[in-house]
């Protein structure tokens, strides 16, 4: 089991409410460190191993330079997090652009920066080079269809719009060559809050075996195979997290089995996780500010699904304490609600949790990924702060909350009614 803890005590908490209201999320530099030191452990073997943190996951310039600190690259999807990777410090091979219908300005941004280029279909190719020129490193994401089963968040892989083909991926390295490109990785990502020890072993013999492929069949060594990412968390109590040195153990045993004999033992290992990292290292902390009873008990809170959506997108879990109040019995059953204008707008439904009155501050963990990164302005809803909690116990400020002004700003223009 995975015990839910809040780093701060009540008394902590409020002296940081005094200075940042609530709703904000915050997250523990501490865990984050200790988390990517843990999946870089069980890598350790890997020639070059670097795990890609999926910028999307957590989209925060301090944050990215704590991971940066740690030997990270970063895995980018937008012109956006291409821009918040150089502000961070990363540099060249260390930024990893994945393509998903991507538009012009961000292949450029990528070849200025001089990012490796993870195409996402063979007709990009040619898009790229028309629009961007080509860089000096490419490698393709493979969809491997039916041979793995996906899940419910990230779907199956026949349904996904990402990736290539087997027959298309070999197609498209051969083009690639043909158009002068010398320098090579491969790509997949497959999974999604995963947590099974033998999906990802598979992953990597699925990667491996295509690896070896294009080095016999067209002369292809590629430099690196990125496994993906997907490595799931704990959402419940009673789950166990992924256990990272199993995994590691069991993707080495392959690469010694698969990769050395073919003269690819060089070849570095990648990872692009973003949940596994950040995820466990968030919480949003809410104040209960009404209580309803009707056909149910309703607690609403001063933060919605803006500030975190994944229960309402994806009926996901996150667990839910008090502050305060943690070993209190849980012997009432709300729905905790938000003041978004949709019925969907809930964080739980049907929880057991002990009384709460209203000032009580409601803390919602696992909100490190994911859950700021999915905010939007739905209502005229405003995205709340940020704060990173140092190993010293200070506390700082990485994204003030919006206002008004921010919310209106792009409905100020010349002739608008909006002054």
């Amino acid at each position: 089991m995975s015990k839910k803890t809040f780093p701060l005590s009540k008394d902590e908490l409020e002296e940081i409410i005094k200075k940042y209201p609530t709703p904000f999320h915050i997250y523990d530099e501490h865990a984050i460190r200790e988390n990517i030191r843990k999946l870089q452990k069980a890598f350790a073997w890997a020639p070059r191993f670097r795990e890609q943190f999926a910028v999307k996951a957590l989209p925060n310039p301090r944050i990215l330079q704590v991971l940066h600190e740690e030997g990270a690259g970063t895995d980018n999807s937008s012109l956006a997090e291409l821009v918040l990777s150089e502000v961070s410090g990363y540099k060249g091979s260390e930024i990893l652009l994945t393509s998903n219908d991507t538009p012009a300005d961000e292949f450029q941004k990528a070849i200025e920066l001089g990012a490796i280029i993870n195409l996402d279909d063979i007709s990009h190719l040619d898009y790229l080079e028309k629009n961007a020129g080509l860089p000096e490193i490419i490698c393709f994401r493979y969809n491997p269809g039916d041979l793995i089963e996906g899940n419910d968040i990230i779907g199956k892989p026949t349904e996904a719009k990402y990736g290539l083909t087997r027959d298309q991926l070999f197609e498209a390295y051969k083009m690639a060559k043909e158009k002068g490109v010398k320098r090579f990785g491969l790509h997949t990502m497959v999974a999604s809050n995963e947590r099974r020890t033998e999906a990802f072993v598979f992953t990597a013999k699925l990667m491996f075996e295509l690896a070896v492929e294009l080095k016999n069949r067209l002369g292809i060594h590629v430099e690196f195979v990125n496994i993906g990412g997907g490595i799931g968390i704990p959402y419940r109590p009673e789950e166990e997290p992924v256990d990272l040195e199993a995994v590691g153990e069991g993707i080495h045993k392959l690469y010694d089995e698969m990769m050395v004999p073919e003269g690819l033992g060089d070849v570095a290992m990648m990872t692009e996780s973003g949940r596994a990292i950040t995820g466990p290292a968030g919480w949003l902390v809410s104040t209960a500010i009404h209580e309803k009873k009707t056909y149910k008990d309703y607690i609403g809170l001063d933060s919605c699904m803006a500030n975190l959506m994944r229960p309402a997108m994806y009926g996901a879990y996150h667990h839910i304490t008090i502050a305060g109040k943690e070993n209190e019995p849980c012997d009432h059953v709300y729905d905790v609600t938000g003041s978004l204008c949709e019925n969907n707008d809930k964080f739980a439904i049907d929880r057991k949790l002990p009384k709460i009155d209203i000032g009580d501050r409601v803390i919602i963990h696992d909100t490190g990924a994911h859950g700021s990164a999915m905010g939007f302005n739905y209502n005229g809803k405003l995205w709340c702060a940020e704060l990173l909690l140092h190993e010293d116990g200070s506390v700082e400020l990485i994204r003030r909350a919006e206002t008004l002004d921010d919310y209106f700003a792009t409905l100020k223009y010349p002739g608008s009614v909006i002054k």
